[in-house]
């Protein structure tokens, strides 16, 4: 099997203040002699990470560049170790190229049609690779520019998936590396935003809970050298439908989003400071 794609690996835009909003798994394009091997449910690609862009449409007014993914994380997952290994050993987790759903149904149609590892190398070459050669010039730039400097990972999920976690997700999922990808007072910091949307409106947040923060997280952030990387996880139900058609509901994530934006606000207040 050969892997071919017309479209760009991602969508950037430049800012001028000393953060970078990545979004690995809002992409959902899949190359249509791909999409021919999956079964129905995934080429509805229902894990998108959907509407980010739109829900952080303040990025641009605050000055923070941002990168996008273009590509369906059925293609290849831009948040996973190039080698594949798993983020949470011992837990249930989706692959590089994953094969089955957050819903544990298969991703392609016939066994018959899984990548092989050559299929598999050649869709980390054309989108994996661009894309994180990017976030690195960026953030690279960004330092060279500011000195201290900030990367924050978008990403959204569904609120209940027994797969992953018991019971309903908290709304806004910090993640850190456990404490090694950002300023322990940058963390509690949104930590207490999480806390205060909690007691305002409802939300829940947890730091470092059932997700920690993934690859780009773990790999980029390096508080020691002035690069501070978090992840936020938000349930979808924060914003938007869980179930398809999964329309933006703009009564609904009118709620969440100041308190994202204080997030990002907060960020850029702390790396600026120093």
């Amino acid at each position: 099997m050969s892997f071919t794609t017309t479209e760009p690996a991602f969508r950037f835009r430049q800012g001028t203040r000393p953060l970078l909003i990545s979004m690995p798994h809002v992409g959902t394009y899949v190359p249509p002699a791909l999409a021919a091997r999956l079964t129905d449910e995934a080429r509805q690609v229902p894990d998108t990470d959907w509407h980010l862009e739109r829900l952080y449409d303040f990025a641009d007014a605050l000055g923070a560049s941002v990168l996008v993914a273009t590509h369906s994380r059925y293609v290849v997952d831009l948040n996973r170790p190039p080698d594949g290994a798993s983020l949470y050993p011992g837990q249930s987790v989706t692959g590089l190229c994953p094969v089955d759903t957050f819903d544990d149904t298969p991703v392609y149609a016939s066994g018959d049609d899984l990548p092989n590892d050559a299929e598999i190398a050649a869709r980390r070459d054309a989108i994996w690779q661009p894309y994180h050669r990017q976030l690195q010039a960026e953030l690279d730039r960004l330092k060279a520019a500011h000195g201290t400097i900030a990367l924050w990972d978008a990403h959204s999920i569904r609120s209940v998936l027994p797969r992953f976690f018991e019971g309903k997700l908290p709304d806004l999922n910090l993640g850190t590396g456990k404490g090694s990808s950002c300023d322990p007072a940058l963390a509690a910091t949104l930590l207490e935003i999480a806390k205060s949307a909690e007691s305002a409106a409802g939300y829940t947040g947890v730091l470092n809970g059932r997700f920690t923060g993934g690859y780009i997280t773990r790999q980029y952030g390096n508080p020691a050298a002035g690069v501070h990387a978090v992840q936020l996880e938000m349930t979808q139900s924060s914003y938007m439908q869980e179930k398809l058609p999964f329309d933006y509901l703009p009564e609904v994530a009118a709620g969440v989003q100041p308190h994202v934006r204080r997030m990002i606000e907060a960020v850029l207040e702390f790396v600026e400071r120093r």
